[in-house]
């Protein structure tokens, strides 16, 4: 196929390239400087030089709870032209298939867990982060709308659990749980600190999964179009606290110091956890461990950014 990628100098697009199964495939991924995505006419005009046979949108604008909280406007505005634009883009191209990448943050915040995908648009989203979740949930819609009123079109959504990985921010500003703590406990490790904090009091439970297995579930998906539900979590099917996942890069890094709480921080949601069922109907699975992950990921970090 010929797939047009956006987000390709992400942390996703990065694993999707690097996927064994792309080696099959004519990848076009224009960088945010080659492409400004926010830019309907300029998309509008690539998409149909390009004339791919699929698109699939992985870019956005990513954060954790600082920096969502941070621009709550800039996360939904950004994450909203990007998203809308692509999809408009595919349609007035008449591309048959797009397989666009929402999050689990779409989901009500009070909605039960594991988070299955009919509780989607059903209740009010989590304030810590409701900007980027209501972009990634509108154009989730605007898909299944494309699809609803057109039978030529094909467009879906694919909704992972928290991710990290590979070339992810490890920027203590702009960086999700994982990486924060990879640099936080090597900081910790080279300083020699006796104790490394932890915001909020650590019981929260998350699921994240390495980014490697949401880069095989996406080209598992585009082989196997047709079969794939319109919307699909892809995720572990477990979580852990936030106190586990420090304590597991603690023990992957090498540092034996000791945690401290600050409970005057946001912890966000009591819990996240995405139902893995219409994703096991389908056949896939993930495959990384956490400890297999982290210590990936925080090798790539050494080499990287240390």
């Amino acid at each position: 196929m010929k797939v047009f990628l956006t987000g390709g100098r992400g942390m996703v697009g990065r694993a999707v390239q690097d996927d064994p199964a792309a080696a099959g495939h004519e990848i076009i991924a224009p960088s945010s400087v080659e492409l400004d995505l926010t830019d309907r006419a300029a998309v509008i005009a690539s998409v149909a030089e390009a004339k791919p046979d699929l698109v699939i949108h992985a870019a956005g604008r990513v954060g954790g709870i600082q920096a969502n909280m941070a621009n709550k406007a800039g996360f939904l505005t950004d994450n909203m032209d990007m998203g809308l634009n692509i999809v408009l883009a595919a349609k007035a191209a008449g591309v048959p298939r797009l397989l666009n990448l929402g999050s689990s943050c779409m989901y009500p915040h009070d909605a039960p867990n594991p988070l299955a995908e009919e509780s989607l648009g059903k209740g009010e989203l989590e304030p810590t982060n409701e900007g980027y979740g209501l972009a990634k949930l509108a154009v989730a819609r605007l898909c299944a709308f494309v699809s609803d009123e057109n039978e030529a079109l094909s467009y879906k959504t694919l909704m992972p659990c928290n991710l990290y990985g590979l070339h992810d921010k490890f920027d203590p500003a702009r960086s999700h749980l994982v990486p924060a703590i990879i640099r936080k406990v090597h900081e910790a490790k080279l300083s020699g600190a006796a104790s490394v904090e932890i915001w909020g009091d650590g019981t929260a439970r998350r699921e994240f999964m390495f980014a490697g297995d949401l880069a095989d579930a996406i080209w598992t998906a585009a082989a196997r179009f047709d079969e794939l539900p319109g919307f699909m979590n892809v995720g572990l099917g477990e979580d852990r606290s936030i106190n586990d996942y420090y304590a597991e890069a603690a023990r992957v890094i090498g540092w034996e110091g000791t945690f401290t709480h600050d409970l005057t921080k946001p912890t966000g949601m009591k819990q996240k956890l995405v139902s893995v069922d219409r994703a096991k109907s389908f056949g896939w699975c993930a495959r990384t461990s956490l400890a297999d992950g982290l210590a990936l990921t925080y090798e790539h970090f050494k080499e990287h950014h240390a």
